[in-house]
């Protein structure tokens, strides 16, 4: 048989009821032992005596569980989430109650201003996503739709109150949510669109159990906007090239026809249309190079891999130039994965750079190489005077060397970005000149 448990208010009353009974009785004890009063007096007195104690019993339990109460209703009311209610602090410094009640209301402060604060991110966090132009959903466990955004109502051309609940399969995403890669670029077709899109997943968890975020991102107006941009690049390019080539050769062509069809030429007519044929095949020449340039550095193929040692490498390509002596410091022995007729070529175009700088000073190139962790970097220094403006280094055809074809540094940069590498041109702190700085990972 279960023993029914007595409230705590009942016990306080009956314990307070307990510490006050040994001093009634007594009390009543010596009343009734008293032989100079009335037997109504001592019933009258007895009465009495028991309505006080019972009376302080009560009062006592009172003020004992009234503030309990009071901080049971303000903890309740936090747990529902209303910071609200408040309990009335005391005013003396040494009531241990009070201290409790203060403490507790200033919880409830605490609580409050966190609540707020939580309200007010996700309202922006809300804003944010539904303004996005990014696709967002979140899938439960079990494959079902829990949020979405604008984005993704349009891109499933479906209003949010019909795709809640649905699964993946259904709403036609079931192969991007279960794909393993993190990221995936996808030509795909969608009820509110079509096109090459970005697609991300990643896992989050609510309330314990763990959700699945799927977001998808439109590329095709961003590749169309590089496209017309890169194409622009190119017209301005080549555009800028011919200009610069059939200005003069319609100009001297227009002469030489002048000459032709005059009756009366001059004595040196026939060197002046020498000359001039001269000038129209050089610039044909030139722009003939400049096309062959353009269409090497279009035309770059992958990169063959294939294990090379660094420090052959670089005493290879340094054997290779003939107008001044170029320097090695040794550096450590290394093997790494790369193309060795591509980064052979870079090495040779940054060489070259090198030594047309220093043979302006009469200055000294240097090749070294060291290794840090996850990539090797190959240097190549000179004494030359440096570098006046670096913010055209690595703009196609743009050269400040007679005859230069102002693709050197630009095919160099773009060997190295397809071997996951970098390079990069300043001048050194230490001295005068230039330093190149290839990095290849390892």
């Amino acid at each position: 048989m279960s023993v029914r448990r007595i409230a705590y208010e009942s016990r306080v009353f009956l314990l307070t009821l307990g510490a006050g009974a040994p001093g009634i009785a007594v009390a009543i004890g010596f009343l009734w032992t008293s032989d100079n009063r009335t037997d109504l007096f001592k019933w009258l007195t007895t009465a009495l005596v028991v309505m006080v104690w019972v009376g302080l019993a009560l009062s006592l339990r009172r003020r004992i569980v009234f503030p309990l109460q009071t901080i049971s209703n303000v903890v309740a009311a936090m747990r529902h989430g209303d910071f609200s209610i408040r309990g009335r602090e005391s005013s003396s410094p040494s009531d241990t109650l009070g201290e409790l009640i203060i403490e507790v209301n200033a919880l409830a402060q605490t609580l409050h201003e966190q609540r707020l604060g939580a309200v007010e991110a996700t309202a922006v966090l809300r804003t944010v996503m539904e303004e996005i132009g990014v696709a967002v959903f979140a899938f439960d466990a079990g494959g079902r739709l829990k949020l979405l955004n604008r984005a993704a109502e349009h891109l499933l051309n479906m209003p949010a109150e019909r795709a809640l609940g649905l699964g993946a399969e259904k709403l036609g995403l079931e192969e991007y949510l279960d794909d393993a890669s993190p990221r995936l670029v996808v030509d795909a077709a969608f009820p509110g669109g079509m096109g090459r899109w970005e697609i991300r997943r990643s896992v989050f968890r609510q309330d314990g159990k763990p959700h699945r975020l799927l977001v998808l991102s439109d590329l095709t107006r961003a590749l169309r906007e590089e496209e017309l941009q890169a194409w622009q690049r190119i017209v301005r390019v080549i555009g800028h090239e011919i200009n610069n080539s059939m200005t003069p050769i319609k100009s001297i062509s227009g002469s030489l026809l002048n000459i032709l069809a005059s009756p009366n030429r001059s004595g040196d007519w026939e060197e002046d249309l020498t000359r001039g044929l001269g000038i129209i095949g050089s610039r044909s020449d030139g722009l003939a190079r400049f096309m062959s340039a353009y269409a090497r550095l279009a035309r770059m193929p992958q990169p063959q891999r294939r294990p090379v040692e660094i420090g052959a490498l670089v005493r290879h390509v340094a054997s290779l130039e003939t107008r001044c002596a170029v320097s090695i410091k040794t550096g450590p022995d290394v093997t790494i994965e790369i193309d060795p007729d591509q980064i052979e070529q870079a090495l040779i175009n940054i060489v070259q750079n090198a030594v047309d700088a220093s043979l302006e000073t009469a200055g000294t190139v240097f090749m070294s190489w060291t290794r840090s962790p996850g990539y090797i970097e190959v240097r190549v220094e000179d004494e030359g005077p440096g570098l006046s403006n670096t913010s055209n280094l690595f703009v196609p055809f743009f050269t400040t060397k007679p005859g230069g074809s102002g693709i050197g540094l630009v095919l160099s940069r773009q060997i190295a970005e397809a071997h996951g590498g970098s390079l990069r041109l300043e001048n050194r702190n230490s001295s005068h000149g230039c330093m190149a700085s290839l990095r290849l990972p390892l």
